[in-house]
């Protein structure tokens, strides 16, 4: 049994490298994304509310949701939390978290092998399937709702938005550079299913992942990066979004340097775990939301 969702919203960081990265993206979506941590605390900031019996029974209801195994709540939480950790399936990740914020980025460079851009691709499509699956867990729709996804991405706000935006980021514009869309798109064009079934991060959510077999699962990954293409494309437009802009932005809150750009895409996957933080408040935001409307 994996932990209660008040625990895991209750032990999110409020500082380190993950928090610092995702400030640093607030140029991107200005004032979207604030850094909820704590479930009472975030109980009383969605809902407004102020009396505590009826924080209580709020509370009771988001936990009692989540642990309903019909629903897909814990199924998302899975997925968040195994995306981020299948991309530092690596030994000095756990060092690299109990530190927390005192790792600089020079300091690790001995440590980091930068990912070749076939596997930072991939990377990249995995991780936004993920997403799509995700939500339809959380809403109760079948996996391969590919339409209802896009559609739900117009009205993506707060830490639903901020996940986007870093994986826009920091999964593809820093490690892959301006045509990363395209770069993610040739590569799933000329993957063998075997090649899939070899990368890291598609092993972790695999099971998740709509399609009966490798075959399948390919070419589910390749038209829900494909149906989403035009969304980042246009996000990456609308906001002036440069590998450059998105650098010195991070460079302000973190550590890090401009002339190893293929090593900032490592040292970002193995030290900020924007899926599992933003997820959690996603997750915790969606079942108050819910228990609010059924209580």
């Amino acid at each position: 049994m994996s932990k209660p969702i008040y625990e895991l919203v209750d032990e999110l960081p409020t500082g380190g490298l993950t928090v610092m990265a995702l400030r640093s993206l607030d140029f991107v979506i200005p004032g979207q994304w604030q850094n909820l941590v704590g479930f009472v605390n975030t109980i009383r900031t969605v809902t407004g509310e102020t009396d505590e019996s009826l924080i209580q029974q709020i509370g009771d209801r988001a936990v009692y949701l989540y642990n309903d195994k019909s629903q897909g709540y814990q199924r998302a939480m899975w997925l968040y939390q195994t995306v981020d950790s299948a991309a530092t399936a690596l030994g000095y990740a756990a060092a690299a978290n109990k530190v927390g914020e005192g790792i600089s980025f020079l300091g690790f460079l001995d440590k980091l092998t930068p990912k070749p851009e076939k596997a930072q691709s991939i990377d990249l499509s995995v991780k936004l399937v993920t997403e799509l699956v995700a939500f339809c867990q959380i809403n109760g729709i079948p996996g391969d709702s590919i339409g209802d996804f896009l559609a739900a991405l117009g009205d993506y706000r707060g830490e639903s938005l901020m996940r986007m935006a870093a994986l826009v980021c920091f999964d593809g514009l820093i490690p892959l550079g301006p045509s990363f869309i395209e770069k993610a798109l040739s590569t799933l064009g000329a993957l063998s299913p075997s090649e899939l079934e070899h990368n890291q991060t598609f092993k972790g959510v695999n099971e998740l992942i709509p399609g009966n077999d490798s075959v399948g699962k390919l070419n589910f990954i390749t038209q829900s990066f494909d149906s989403v293409k035009d969304w980042m494309s246009d996000f990456v437009l609308s906001k002036g979004l440069t590998q450059e802009s998105v650098v010195d932005n991070l460079m302000k809150f973190v550590d890090v340097s401009k002339d190893k750009l293929d090593y900032l895409g490592a040292f970002l996957d193995i030290t900020v775990k924007y899926y599992s933080h933003t997820g959690t408040q996603t997750l915790a935001r969606r079942l108050i939301e819910r228990a609010v409307a059924e209580i």
